[in-house]
């Protein structure tokens, strides 16, 4: 299944999942109650938002060996992890808004992680039960920043700083060496494999529940291959996970 947060002509923000027609308009959401109507939306009258807006967005650092390299670091021998402020969250569509304080920005895409039900030390062979499904993100960097801070809070932390959708998928299992890929312009800048993280989902989802309780709705975005680099005011930029879907987003100057 492949679940959506939509704002519809027929509903205000309310959750669906994908159908051919469009989308099938759903009552509560699927972290408590999930119970379909018989109102299916056509694309053209709905506008796609971000899946979730969770309490935390939870990014593992250098998580492929490809992308380490690229930046000549050493790869960790223990995930290494940093926090999204939920504002940084936005959509498919939506403008990622370059700040006044940077020069470099950077794309980076990824898998991202939806987690399902509270998780708290959850142990690795159990994690796959906390995860509703996954989606795209681009965990948006100004390297410039980051250089210069020492720590990634800032850099990574700017408002439409963490896209993610277009939605939700249910089925998906990362083992299987999902493609992971950023166009810019119509340009391929990335193209890498779940199966290359050197991290699994379940080792992740494991670990950072030991660190710090993941309610329902959070994300973990699992890192990133190689080639990342700068985007601009006026780029589109495409992150593609392959069964999930295209996420695109616009840049603008803040």
């Amino acid at each position: 299944m492949k679940i959506v947060r939509v704002d519809s002509e027929v509903d205000d923000i309310t959750y669906g999942a994908v159908e051919p027609e469009g989308i099938r308009l759903h009552l509560g959401s699927p972290f408590i109650a999930w119970e379909p109507t018989e109102t299916v939306v056509p694309w053209e009258q709905l506008r796609l938002l971000a899946p979730v807006i969770p309490t935390k967005v939870v990014a593992v650092g250098r998580n492929y060996v490809d992308h380490a390299e690229e930046f000549d670091n050493e790869v960790p021998e223990e995930p290494i992890i940093f926090l999204k402020p939920p504002t940084s969250v936005i959509g498919p569509l939506q403008a990622i808004r370059v700040p006044a304080e940077s020069e470099e920005i950077h794309h980076e895409a990824e898998l991202a992680v939806v987690v399902g039900k509270v998780a708290r030390d959850v142990r690795i062979e159990d994690a796959g039960s906390y995860i509703l499904g996954y989606t795209a993100a681009n965990d948006v960097t100004a390297r410039d920043l980051q250089r210069a801070d020492g720590q990634w809070t800032r850099a990574k932390g700017f408002d439409t700083f963490c896209p993610l959708g277009p939605a939700i998928d249910t089925d998906l299992d990362p083992l299987e060496g999902l493609q992971v890929t950023c166009r810019v312009n119509g340009e391929l800048r990335q193209s890498g494999s779940t199966a290359d993280m050197v991290f699994g989902v379940s080792e992740l989802l494991s670990y950072v529940s030991h660190v710090m309780t993941l309610l329902p709705g959070d994300v973990i975005l699992t890192g990133t291959p190689a080639g990342v680099g700068p985007i601009s005011s006026g780029d589109k930029v495409e992150v593609e996970i392959e069964g999930i879907g295209v996420l695109m987003n616009t840049v603008t100057a803040r």
